[in-house]
């Protein structure tokens, strides 16, 4: 009865987060919908855990919140900026992790109904995003009604996630599918067009078992698709990294290119566990003004001053910096554990569909986060959902499998 009822209220939960979190989060202008949204999911999580006499408390869960509860003590002992700043910085990035973890736990699963109408539902959403983009160039739609270029391109992967994670994954299903994520190119972000093709190759590529076994041809292959992923981003990686900026950039990059070079420094001087939440390349280290810019005489660059500070987060990765090169190793021990989790659970499930929808996910955070902060949005949070629903999915049916592997092995990923 608990797993009917967290079914039931999960879905509805993803629907309503789907459409007014991220289709229409710009659109009506609250900006507070994601958080409504997280109030639920963690009221939901309650419930299932009150109702669970076994009290299926995960383990990584438990290591992530006192992870977050150290480095908000470290913080404040450092003193990284007010004590606001460092509350709200900390609600803020742990927030994508607790959506994972809290639907990983539940582990709803959706019945064949519900799947019909979330397939619906995204091709409607599709083909309103398609409006939106086809008017684009001669309105500039994608900005009045979706805010940014780059949150058209989130929703629409949002959208064609939901219908991918609702199909049976037939081959009409896939044709679907990226007819649906197509809509993004209208986006024209370089990164959209790396994780397309990544998306195109995945699968066609990747259409059976076999197929995911490390051979010479799949190497091959990864190493064509990560070429033509690097041609199309290969400007942004040449003006950040390489060729650096001249003082005819655009404004916007020469905020995150002085991030980014900017958090080296901080990873030298805050060695080993970084400057503290609040302090660097977030929205709270805007809001509440850090020191740190003043620090580093950044506090002028246009998009990281005191008076417009709209810069400040528009990218992810320099925000490690806040937790130094510790920071970093369990930033990537989470990927870790969700791709060891993933492939532990396709040996016995053998399912296609989840264990791709997984790897698309943490590709699609490793491209997005190089000039973006959607990690900690509520796009973010939304597309987190996804993955724990997905690896969620895939542990049900490893364990309900004819195959299992080790039962011992599923107690040891501390699940």
């Amino acid at each position: 009865m608990v797993q009917i009822f967290i079914n039931k209220h999960f879905f509805n939960l993803l629907i309503f987060t789907l459409t007014f979190g991220i289709l229409l989060y710009d659109a009506i202008g609250f900006n507070y919908t994601d958080e409504v949204c997280a109030l639920f999911l963690f009221v939901l999580f309650g419930f299932y855990m009150i109702k669970n006499s076994e009290w299926p408390f995960n383990k990584a869960f438990f290591t992530t919140i006192i992870v977050f509860v150290a480095y908000f003590l470290y913080s404040v002992f450092i003193n990284s900026n007010t004590k606001s700043a460092i509350i709200s910085d900390c609600l803020i990035q742990i927030k994508p992790y607790l959506a994972f973890f809290c639907v990983y736990s539940m582990a709803p699963f959706f019945s064949v109904n519900q799947n019909f109408i979330l397939r619906v539902i995204s091709i409607f959403f599709g083909f309103f995003l398609l409006i939106v983009g086809c008017m684009n160039p001669f309105e500039r739609t994608i900005r009045a009604v979706m805010g940014h270029e780059s949150y058209f391109a989130a929703a629409v992967v949002s959208s064609a996630l939901c219908y991918l994670i609702a199909s049976d994954f037939r081959t009409k299903d896939k044709i679907i599918y990226l007819m649906l994520l197509s809509v993004g190119l209208f986006s024209t972000r370089s990164k959209f067009y790396g994780f397309f093709i990544l998306n195109c190759t995945a699968l066609v590529y990747f259409n059976k078992v076999g197929r995911f076994h490390l051979t010479g041809k799949s190497i091959t292959l990864f190493m064509l698709v990560f070429a033509l992923i690097i041609a199309a981003v290969w400007q942004k990686i040449n003006l950040y990294f390489i060729q650096g900026l001249d003082p005819n950039s655009e404004k916007d990059l020469i905020a995150r290119f002085v991030l980014y070079a900017t958090s080296f420094e901080i990873f030298r001087d805050y060695f080993p566990f970084g400057s503290g939440f609040a302090s660097f390349a977030t929205f709270s280290s805007g809001e509440y003004y850090s020191d740190i810019y003043v620090k580093y005489g950044i506090e002028n660059i246009w998009g990281l001053s005191k008076e417009f500070h709209s810069y400040v987060a528009d990218t992810y990765y320099p925000s490690l910096a806040q937790f130094g090169i510790v920071g970093v190793v369990l930033y990537l021990s989470f990927w870790i554990y969700i791709i060891k989790r993933a492939l532990l659970y396709f040996q016995s499930s053998q399912l296609i569909k989840y264990t791709l929808v997984t790897m698309l996910i943490i590709a699609y955070f490793a491209i997005e986060s190089t000039t973006d902060s959607t990690y900690t949005t509520h796009r973010g949070f939304f597309i987190m959902m996804l993955l724990g629903f997905s690896l969620a999915n895939m542990k049900r049916e490893a364990l309900e499998s004819n195959n299992p592997i080790n039962p011992d092995k599923y107690e040891s990923v501390a699940d």
